[in-house]
């Protein structure tokens, strides 16, 4: 007996995704600047025109380049955007960075916007969770459920691969961008999380951009930092050269030890150093 492909194509996709912002009503869109919002945010205003927003939170653990870049493509597409400030940093158990650090975060930043949904009548929040965060160590996920925040994209069963490609057609400049997550996310859990030391990690980011590395993390140790370079850079990184520069940039910000990882850059490294509890506690509905 054949068996048929019942599979979405991308095409029904991007059509579902159409129809379920088409049908929100009035819409905040979580916004980044990263590609899986980015394009969200484009998306749904294809779909609402002026009947969305997209809102960018702004702390200490946003890089100043990343939302002056957000910015700048929401006002090269048109897109209706607003900055609201988030107070994570003065939440103990964000400071703590156990593994739910990212969980306490995402309910900061989801009550400051419904504080904003109500302020400003609008109907609903969507964030660009994608389908292939499902089942990836994301405790930020629970707090949206708990706000009941809407996810067209992973609704849609979208990708990120569909989701660069989609962008791509669109001719949107972010298509191939970087991920990136917070600068709170470079630092080892544990070590309490402070303006300081996010500006360290932000201060030495910029220099490895200045450098001209594109994908990187720098990995806050306490007296160690461990610096990540995509794989397909680590050839350039990995040179006398270079090294003094690293040790050079590093040590001026404060590490006694400067190491580069040979592993390269992968997103969520910090997270091998989880238990195998604290990794399902963060998976839990």
């Amino acid at each position: 007996m054949e068996i048929l492909n019942t599979a979405p194509t991308l095409d029904e996709k991007a059509d579902r995704l159409r129809q379920i912002l088409a049908g929100s009503g009035r819409l905040i869109v979580a916004y980044s600047g990263g590609v899986d919002s980015a394009f969200l945010a484009f998306a749904a205003h294809q779909a609402l025109g002026a009947q969305m927003c997209a809102v960018i939170a702004d702390s200490a653990s946003l890089a100043r380049n990343h939302l002056e870049d957000a910015l700048a493509f929401a006002r090269e597409r048109g897109i209706p955007v607003e900055v609201v400030e988030t107070q994570e940093l003065e939440n103990p158990a964000y400071i703590r960075n156990d593994a739910m650090r990212c969980f306490h975060c995402k309910d900061e930043l989801f009550t400051v916007l419904e504080r904003y949904r109500e302020a400003h009548e609008f109907d609903a929040i969507a964030y660009g969770v994608n389908a292939d965060d499902e089942g990836d160590f994301r405790p930020g996920q629970q707090a949206a459920r708990q706000h009941r925040v809407l996810a067209p994209l992973l609704e849609a069963r979208l990708t990120k691969a569909e989701i660069r490609h989609l962008a791509r057609q669109a001719d949107l400049r972010v298509w191939d961008k970087p991920a990136s997550a917070c600068l709170s996310s470079r630092m080892e859990y544990g070590r309490a999380v402070t303006p300081e030391a996010l500006s360290v990690i932000e201060r030495g980011e910029d220099a490895l951009r200045a450098l001209g590395f594109r994908q990187f993390r720098v990995r806050h140790h306490g007296e160690i930092v461990r610096i990540e370079i995509a794989p397909e850079e680590l050839p350039r990184a990995l040179s006398a050269d270079m090294a003094r520069e690293f040790t050079a940039v590093f040590k001026a910000l404060g590490f006694k030890f400067v190491t580069l990882d040979l592993e390269g850059f992968r997103s969520g490294s910090m997270n091998q150093l989880l238990t195998a509890e604290e990794l399902l506690r963060g998976k839990l509905p």
